[in-house]
């Protein structure tokens, strides 16, 4: 698992020499309008399916790209009824709930359609498995899937992976990952899925600290053991935990904490700290906000080191999409590995592992004992039924 540096700079080549790919939008809520903006900005997409259960919401999906100036997407309830009918398509973007996730994602593997599907890959670790199997063989026809870790493409993170690729901040030893958000009751009632295991997956680690959890090991490698402690400490009406704290011990010996929660009034900024032996780094709310490198202590302000790292354009910048520019550079990639230029930044095989290490802290929280992330990614543990602590009982 690494970051991939990448530029982007062949955008208006890719769209001169081919056409744009179709592509069909499975779920129109929140997440799915985030995607369907980001196709309708971009000259190397255009949506033209936009497909779920509750018809008003394709309509609003199918409305918005409209809007936009696009051709308006035709509507259909399900995957299945996109495929037989209307006009054909070659990418199926999966943007459901996280539980319905790798079922989507192999109804159109198995159609021969490239896929991307959003973040967390799925809540069922078998599942996931299952995926990582089917994305192999679909590979060797040609046919690529990828996950949405956008942050992984951030100018950010691609400047510090690019420092610690060329040893700058020489062996890294340690690193804090924290998302301190709030999540108020409202949320977690404006759909029957959130704060479930079955649909959700999990609470503040599985949705809100995963990005940042697959920074944690896109920067320091590959997870070996973890530690960790859950509970529900603010928000009573829901399965999953509001708050987790946790350790992991890397192959490469470096090690880290890792902070969740949803239940931190008003909310603070998510916050990734690293520190090697010859220089730290901390990224908040996607902003590379303090490099201090050993090679640069020359008097100027270490801060600003990351200043002149960063001086590569951003192709998202200027569609003023906003935070939804993270998408954007997803997309972009995604471009560039359907067009033959590359593979996809975010293989299947790294959310499963991102997935693994999230169902392998929950494990340990559960059992109360260190885990092997490797174990739980080969199917140990399957059966324990994660069980957070809840408000009433801490306070006993």
């Amino acid at each position: 698992m690494s970051v991939t540096v990448r530029r982007f700079e062949g955008e208006r080549d890719m769209v001169e020499q081919h056409p744009p790919i179709r592509t069909a939008l499975v779920g129109c809520g929140v997440i799915g309008r985030t995607h369907a903006q980001v196709l309708a900005a971009l000259p190397g997409y255009r949506l033209v399916a936009a497909i779920d259960r509750d018809a008003d919401g394709a309509s609003a999906i199918a409305d918005l790209v409209a809007a936009q100036g696009d051709p308006r997407p035709r509507t259909a309830a399900s995957l299945a009824e996109a495929l037989a009918e209307g006009e054909p398509f070659e990418l199926v973007v999966v943007a459901t709930p996280s539980g319905l996730h790798v079922q989507l994602a192999l109804e159109a593997l198995d159609a021969d359609r490239h896929v991307l599907v959003e973040k967390p890959l799925d809540v069922d670790l078998p599942r996931a498995r299952a995926l990582a199997d089917a994305a192999r063989e679909a590979a060797d026809r040609g046919v690529l899937a990828s996950v949405v870790s956008q942050h992984r493409l951030d100018p950010s993170t691609v400047a510090l992976a690019a420092a610690i690729e060329q040893g700058r901040l020489g062996r890294i030893t340690s690193a804090v990952a924290s998302v301190p958000w709030w999540r108020g009751d409202d949320y977690y009632a404006a759909a029957d899925w959130r704060g479930t295991w079955a649909m959700d997956g999990g609470g503040a680690l599985m949705n809100q600290g995963v990005h940042t959890l697959d920074l944690l090991l896109a920067l320091l490698g590959r997870p070996a053991q973890v530690t960790a402690e859950f509970a529900r400490t603010a928000h009573e009406g829901i399965e999953v935990e509001d708050t987790l704290v946790g350790t992991i011990a890397f192959e490469s010996g470096a090690l880290a904490a890792v902070h969740a929660t949803t239940a931190g009034y008003p909310g603070l900024g998510a916050r990734l700290q690293v520190q090697g032996s010859a220089g730290s780094a901390v990224v908040e709310d996607d902003v590379l906000v303090s490099l201090h490198l050993a090679d640069l202590e020359n008097g100027a302000d270490p801060r600003n080191a990351h200043a002149s790292m960063l001086a590569q354009p951003d192709p998202a910048e200027a569609l003023g999409l906003g935070w939804a520019g993270g998408h954007a550079r997803q997309y972009l990639d995604l471009q560039a590995a359907l067009h033959g230029r590359s593979r996809p930044a975010v293989p299947v095989e790294d959310a499963a592992l991102v997935l693994a290490t999230v169902r392998a802290l929950y494990v340990s929280a559960t059992l109360g004992r260190r885990i092997a992330v490797d174990a739980v990614l080969g199917g140990e543990h399957d059966e324990v039924v994660a069980a957070p602590t809840g408000t009433a009982a801490l306070r006993r």
